[in-house]
C-alpha cells in the first residue's frame, strides 16, 4: 500500500496509535497484509476532546457551502485513488471484486456528491408566518441545525459504504465525527483518514479515525458526555448495549442492526426465476449483509422443486478467489466468523433440517487456506427454528412452505427483525400489495433495487432505530429549533 494505513487521524494529524500496532487478515488466504494503528483510550479521548473543540469552536457549523466543497474534494480523492482502495478492500474484507464497482466503493463514494447537493439545496429555515398564541402577535421561523459530536461506530461487511454513509450526511449536516471502525477492517478507515487530512480542506478535528484492536473504546465512545449522538452499524446485541448506555445521558441514537428478511415467492411468480434469484442474493458477499434476504418462503405445493432450483443455483455460484471478476461468494470475514456459521449449520440439523446443498466447508483442496463456508440451502425447517429466526451472516438459506398471500405475510412477519424483504410475482398489483403489507424497511418487488443515496435503509422492531441515507438519513443528524419573535 503506499497509502498510510497504520495511523489514526487525530485532529487533523496522523499518529501513530499508543497501543502500538495490531494486525490485519487476508480471509481469502488467512496471511498477514500488514498492521494498523492500535488506538487506546488515551488516542479515544484525544479524538473526542478534537471533535468537541472543532464544533465548538470553528466555523465549520455554519458554512454550508464550505462543507459541500468539502465533501467534493473527499470524493474527488477517494475516485483518484479507486484503483489502490479497491485493491485493498478486495484482500482486507475479502469482497468480491464486482462488488467494489457497486456498494463496497464506487457507490458510495459517489454518494458524497449527493450530500454536497442536499446540503446546498436543504430548507435550513422555515417560516411558520404570523400567529397571536395567547393574543400576543408572533412571527415564527424553525431551523434546522446540527447536532454536535457524531460517534460512529461500524462493522466490517461494507466498510466504506457504511463509513461513507454516516460521514457523508453527518458532516453535510455540519457535525463533528469520530470514526471507531471494525478491528477486522481498519485499514478501509485508515486510508479514509489519511486522504481526508492530506488531500481535503476539512478542518483538524472535524473528522477523527481511531482504530484499534479494543472493542471497550466503542463504549468510551458511546459513554463519553461529549459526545451528542451515536450513530452505530451492528448486531441487534451490540446495539442493545449502545442503547443502554447512551440512555444513561439521553444522548440521541441510531441503530441499523440485524435481519433475517424474507423472499416471498407467490404462486404465480416464474418459480425458477425467483428462486435462482434468492439464490444468488444469499451468496453474494459470502450472505454478509443484513439486508440480505435468507428466508425463501415458497408455495407449500411447489416447495421440493423451489428447493431444487435454488440447490442447484446455490452448487453452481459456489466459492472462489474474491479477485476473479466471476465470483460472487467469497470468504467469510474471519475463523470466529466461520465457527459462528458452523455452529448455526450444526443446530440445524438438531432442529430437524437438511442441507439440499453446501452445509459445510469446501472440499476444494485450494480452500485448505481462508475462511470459506459453502453456500448452504436448509430445508425441513418450521418458522420457529432458531437456524430460521437468528441471523447467521453467512451463505445460508433456508427454505420454508406458505400456504397462500396472507400466510406468506405472516411467516415473513413472524420475525424479531424488519429490515429488508423481497416479493416476487407474475401479477404486479398483488405483489406490491403483499410487499405493502411487509413489516420492513425496504422491499423490492420482482428484482427491484432500492439501494441508492437517495432512499432511506433502516429497519422495523430489532432492525433498528432511524434511517441511514435519503433526506432522513441526513435529517438524523440535525437538531429542529423554533424561534418566536415578537411583532
Amino acid at each position: 500500500m503506499s497509502r498510510t494505513t497504520d495511523r489514526l487521524l487525530v485532529d487533523g494529524r496522523l499518529v501513530p496509535g499508543t497501543g502500538g500496532t495490531f494486525e490485519t487478515i487476508d480471509p481469502a488466504t488467512e496471511e498477514v497484509l500488514g498492521e494498523a494503528a492500535d488506538g487506546t483510550a488515551d488516542d479515544m479521548d484525544r479524538a473526542i476532546d478534537a471533535a468537541r473543540r472543532a464544533f465548538d469552536s470553528s466555523g465549520w457549523a455554519g458554512d454550508v457551502a464550505f462543507r459541500a466543497r468539502c465533501l467534493r474534494q473527499l470524493r474527488e480523492a477517494l475516485q483518484n485513488h479507486a484503483d489502490e482502495l479497491r485493491e485493498l478492500t478486495i484482500k482486507e474484507v475479502g469482497a468480491p471484486r464486482f462488488l467494489t464497482f457497486g456498494a463496497q466503493l464506487d457507490a458510495p463514494v459517489n454518494d458524497l456528491g449527493w450530500f454536497a447537493d442536499l446540503a446546498e439545496s436543504y430548507e435550513w429555515t422555515t417560516g411558520l408566518g404570523r400567529a397571536e398564541p395567547m393574543g400576543m402577535p408572533s412571527e415564527r421561523k424553525v431551523y434546522r441545525e446540527p447536532v454536535g459530536v457524531v460517534g460512529a461506530i461500524t462493522p466490517w461487511n461494507f466498510p466504506h459504504q457504511i463509513n461513507l454513509a454516516k460521514l457523508g450526511p453527518a458532516l453535510a449536516a455540519g457535525n463533528t465525527v469520530v470514526l471507531k471502525p471494525a478491528p477486522d477492517t481498519p485499514w478501509c478507515a485508515s486510508v479514509l483518514g489519511s486522504i481526508i487530512a492530506e488531500e481535503t480542506d476539512i478542518p483538524a478535528g472535524v473528522v477523527n479515525v481511531v482504530t484499534s484492536s479494543d472493542h471497550a473504546l466503542g463504549a468510551q465512545l458511546v459513554e463519553d458526555p461529549r459526545v451528542d449522538l451515536v450513530s452505530f452499524t451492528g448486531s441487534t446485541a451490540t446495539g442493545r448495549s449502545v442503547m443502554t448506555a447512551a440512555a444513561q445521558g439521553l444522548k440521541r441514537v441510531f441503530l441499523e442492526l440485524g435481519g433475517k428478511s424474507a423472499f416471498i415467492v407467490l404462486d404465480d411468480a416464474d418459480l425458477k426465476a425467483a428462486c435462482s434469484y434468492a439464490a444468488f442474493n444469499v451468496a453474494t458477499h459470502a450472505g454478509q449483509g443484513c439486508a440480505i434476504t435468507t428466508r425463501l418462503l415458497v408455495p407449500r405445493a411447489r416447495y421440493d422443486e423451489a428447493a431444487a432450483i435454488a440447490a442447484k443455483s446455490l452448487r453452481r455460484i459456489g466459492v472462489g478467489d474474491p479477485n476473479d471478476d466471476k465470483t460472487l461468494c467469497g470468504p467469510v470475514i474471519s475463523a470466529r466468523q466461520r465457527e459462528r456459521i458452523e455452529g448455526y449449520l450444526e443446530l440445524a440439523v438438531k432442529e430437524g433440517g437438511s442441507f439440499a446443498c453446501g452445509g459445510g466447508r469446501p472440499a476444494d483442496a485450494d480452500r485448505d487456506r481462508g475462511f470459506w463456508i459453502e453456500p448452504t440451502l436448509i430445508t425441513g425447517l418450521t418458522n420457529e427454528s432458531r437456524t430460521a429466526r437468528e441471523e447467521i451472516f453467512g451463505p445460508v438459506l433456508v427454505i420454508l412452505p406458505h400456504d397462500g398471500d396472507d400466510d406468506a405475510v405472516r411467516v415473513a412477519n413472524d420475525s424479531p427483525y424488519g429490515l429488508s424483504g423481497a416479493v416476487h410475482g407474475g401479477d404486479l398489483e398483488r405483489a406490491r400489495g403483499v410487499a405493502r403489507r411487509l413489516r420492513a424497511g425496504t422491499v423490492s418487488v420482482n428484482g427491484g433495487v432500492w439501494y441508492s443515496a437517495d432512499v432511506p435503509f433502516g429497519g422495523y422492531k430489532q432492525s433498528g432505530v432511524g434511517r441511514e441515507m435519503g433526506v432522513a438519513g441526513f435529517e438524523e443528524y440535525l437538531e429542529t429549533k423554533a424561534i418566536a419573535e415578537g411583532v
